[in-house]
């Protein structure tokens, strides 16, 4: 188990990484025109066209609140198992952070659902989106995990 906990701790953040920078959703307009825009790439061009509110809110939900549930994981990873370890600000985060997890993923869904109904454009899914779901779940689990062996 604390091989398996031990990789979660490496993959989780690595992934998160990975879906930020890669590309989350392709469009392709009118055949000629593609667009491949990134998480980080969607906030500094929402910050960038005047949209500050909403670059930070999607900025926070997306950004900062998943790495900080990451420090939050990995710091509740390194703490010794059984009940005496369920005190500490991360401990106390980490529960409602993952409440939050895969609504970035949700958004991207109803996104190319929009793009592909409005006839406008075509979405299609890229890696990025797949690493971000997949670290959202993955970190899900681990949480899950560390849950159990703490009230062991």
């Amino acid at each position: 188990m604390v091989w398996i906990i031990a990789a979660m701790v490496v993959l989780a953040p690595m992934w998160l990484a990975l879906g930020i920078v890669l590309p989350l959703v392709r469009f392709e307009k009118l055949y000629f025109f593609t667009e491949n825009p990134s998480l980080i790439e969607i906030v500094a061009a929402l910050w960038r066209d005047g949209n500050g509110g909403l670059a930070t809110v999607v900025g926070l939900l997306s950004v900062v609140f998943p790495v900080v549930k990451m420090v939050g994981l990995t710091a509740e990873a390194f703490m010794p198992p059984g009940p005496q370890a369920r005190r500490g600000l991360m401990v106390f985060l980490v529960p409602i952070l993952s409440k939050w997890s895969m609504m970035d993923v949700l958004l991207v869904a109803i996104v190319i659902f929009a793009a592909k109904t409005s006839g406008l454009a075509e979405a299609f899914t890229q890696p990025g989106l797949w690493f971000y779901a997949a670290s959202s779940l993955l970190a899900g689990l681990l949480h899950h995990l560390l849950e159990r062996r703490r009230s062991q």
